[in-house]
């Protein structure tokens, strides 16, 4: 099986592009793309969240050399910095810093574990460091919502699924979670409302397969009474394990 270009799970992890339709399947059944891309996207995160932490002990010397080699292997005319490696997740970057990301990836982070280990861990997820991922997903916008939005998705092994959104356009309604089947998109599990707050932690309705709801979908509801989907949806990424 062909995997996917190392530059594009970069994109991807950092939600500089939309994930494809081939990709997805693509994702679905290619172990070793789940994996970089899980691994990508762990980074991403954990940098985003150590940006603001001062005081902190030097990473020790072996993990420099790491940092050093991957740079020496990447382009002649790559920047020579792992800064933005460390803020992957911040601002948008341009495209072309994705050729020397992939090559000092996985130095940096190795540094930003070094530096922040458990912290950033209880930081981001706000529960104890030994609580299990089984699935997650990057959200990223459709076609008629603006590229600023996405956010991520966690499916923990308590049935609670954890919910990080972000620039979701403004609602007269409001907006909901749900769990789609990719194959037949009108069947679909309700996980529940979004609070006004960034960041959300719903219940998995037990029993539900997720290896047939795989599509997570935050769709603008109305305030109808009707507690079919709108057809608005606004944010879709598929569950990776």
């Amino acid at each position: 099986m062909q995997h996917l270009d190392p530059d594009r799970l970069v994109l991807l992890a950092l939600s500089e592009e939309r994930e494809e339709l081939t990709e997805a399947d693509h994702l679905t059944h290619c172990t070793s793309c789940q994996q970089e891309l899980r691994s990508l996207r762990d980074v991403a995160t954990v940098g985003a969240e150590v940006q603001d932490l001062r005081d902190l002990p030097a990473p020790p010397e072996h993990i420099w050399q790491g940092i050093a080699a991957g740079i020496a292997d990447s382009p002649p005319d790559a920047p020579v910095s792992v800064a933005p490696a460390v803020a992957l997740a911040g601002p948008r970057r341009r495209r072309d810093r994705s050729r020397w990301l992939t090559p000092v990836l996985a130095a940096a982070a190795a540094a930003i574990v070094a530096v922040a280990g458990t912290v950033a861990v209880e930081r981001f997820t706000g529960r104890a460091p030994g609580e299990q991922v089984t699935a997650r997903a990057t959200l990223s916008p459709l076609a008629t919502v603006p590229a600023s939005a996405g956010g991520y998705v966690q499916v923990l092994a308590d049935g609670q699924v954890s919910i990080d959104v972000r620039n979701l356009p403004l609602t007269t309604g409001f907006h909901e979670v749900w769990l789609l089947d990719p194959d037949d998109l009108t069947k679909m599990v309700a996980l529940g409302n979004l609070p006004d707050t960034p960041k959300a932690v719903l219940p998995l309705p037990p029993g539900t397969d997720l290896n047939r709801y795989r599509l997570v979908d935050v769709s603008d509801e109305p305030h109808d009474g009707d507690a079919a989907h709108s057809g608005n949806s606004l944010l879709r990424g598929t569950l990776t394990k």
